[in-house]
């Protein structure tokens, strides 16, 4: 993993290994049981205050600035984001700031890539996209990462009972949250002062593939309805073939209600794969 994240993440993972292993001149202190208790208290507290600085809004809407890198490619397009809770997310990509290069629309039901220039579109359920359909990741998932949350894969929130099957390493300057589910790892770093969600990791395991991972770094937060947001998102994918990197950095914190929530295709697109997509995005 290239991200400053994952290293601190890596960082402290080695820090607590060897002092746990250090053995020269001291002598093994046991945590009495009301220490471990107290402990257990105090991670769950700090979960459950990560959980509580979920938004509540209903409605985010902005202008976006959109940077898309592959390789040596790179390109940089404005847009808007609007997103309604637990209904719709929608990126719209501008070129020349003023004509709809391309939508990317996710509803709990499928997900849809527009190449307006081109006319060109992929539509299909989650299940028919490997990295998603292995890693768990459906609306509900992406929908916490764009809301800058914590998830529960298969679950439509989480609950205060399935925080307590997170774990919680709070030794370093940020505190790493932490889930497994055989094939999958699921990371977040939260700051330990405000419990804000820094940096979220989906790792999906497959040693005959290779790995497949996901990773959102969240800076700049600012208050909205008096919770906080994060106006930059650093989001990288990657496989055994290759690395996608994208930027989103919001203009503003908006609720505007009024636009439709679902993108009709007109009969005049052809439907066509993701990768051929992303490639004539590229060559704009």
């Amino acid at each position: 993993m290239k991200t400053v994240r994952i290293l601190k993440i890596a960082a402290v993972a080695l820090t607590l290994i060897a002092v746990t292993s250090c053995h020269t001149n001291r002598k093994a202190v046991k945590e009495t049981p009301t220490e471990v208790k107290i402990d257990t208290l105090k991670k769950q507290a700090f979960l459950q205050k990560v959980s509580d600085n979920a938004q509540h809004a209903r409605f985010i809407t902005s202008k976006v600035k959109f940077s898309v890198e592959v390789g040596a490619r790179q390109m940089t397009l404005t847009g808007n984001l609007k997103m309604k809770r637990d209904d719709v997310i929608r990126l719209q990509l501008m070129a020349f700031g003023f004509v709809e290069a391309g939508r990317l629309e996710f509803t709990k039901e499928y997900v849809l890539i527009m190449d307006r220039i081109n006319k060109l579109y992929m539509k299909v359920p989650y299940a028919q996209m490997d990295f998603l359909r292995n890693s768990q990741i459906d609306f509900f998932v992406l929908q916490s990462l764009f809301w800058n949350e914590l998830f529960q894969p298969g679950k439509v929130k989480v609950t205060d009972e399935a925080l307590k099957s997170y774990s919680t390493d709070m030794g370093g300057d940020d505190a790493v949250i932490a889930m497994e589910n055989g094939k999958m790892s699921y990371r977040w770093l939260a700051d330990k002062g405000n419990a804000q969600v820094k940096m979220a990791n989906i790792m999906y395991n497959d040693r005959f593939r290779g790995n497949y991972q996901l990773n959102w770094d969240y800076e700049d937060f600012q208050q909205n309805n008096r919770k906080f947001f994060p106006m930059q998102h650093k989001i990288s994918f990657t496989t055994p073939e290759k690395e996608v990197k994208l930027g989103m950095t919001l203009n503003y914190m908006g609720a505007d209600e009024n636009w439709e929530t679902r993108t009709e295709v007109s009969s005049k697109y052809r439907q066509v794969s993701v990768e051929e997509i992303l490639q004539r995005f590229m060559s704009l």
